[in-house]
């Protein structure tokens, strides 16, 4: 369960952005996971929650954004989304395909509350 080993890098990151900024309370924190990545988002959230009970990110909400497989086409440079993995393109059914998106696994954002002497009419803030 490499979902696991993932939270606890995603706490990391989240730990160390909040310190480094000086942030305050973490509402959410939001992902971009890609198809490719074979993560399963909800072993993730519960690995999430299972490391951050009872801590500073105890109750913090991860929005994962999945992310479709996209190849471009090296013989006429179309852009197509991969469906059932397969790799040829729906215009000229080209093979010779590289993917583009749909490996990517990271932080989007940090979510977080202002602080009272702070606030200026908005309700949350966000790190990107």
């Amino acid at each position: 369960m490499h979902e696991l080993a993932i939270a606890e890098s995603i706490v990391k990151t989240v730990r160390s952005e909040v310190e480094k900024a000086g942030l305050q309370k973490v509402i959410a924190v939001g992902l971009k996971i890609g198809a490719l990545t074979d993560v399963v988002p909800e072993a993730l959230e519960f690995g999430f929650e299972a490391i951050t009970k009872d801590t500073s990110l105890d109750g913090v909400r991860l929005v994962i954004d999945k992310i479709p497989i996209k190849s471009e086409c090296k013989s006429c440079k179309s852009i197509f989304e991969v469906e059932d993995f397969a790799f040829v393109c729906p215009k000229c059914e080209s093979r010779e395909v590289e993917i583009v998106q749909g490996n990517e696994l990271d932080i989007a954002y940090i979510e977080v509350t202002e602080d009272e002497e702070t606030r200026s009419g908005q309700e949350t803030d966000s790190l990107k």
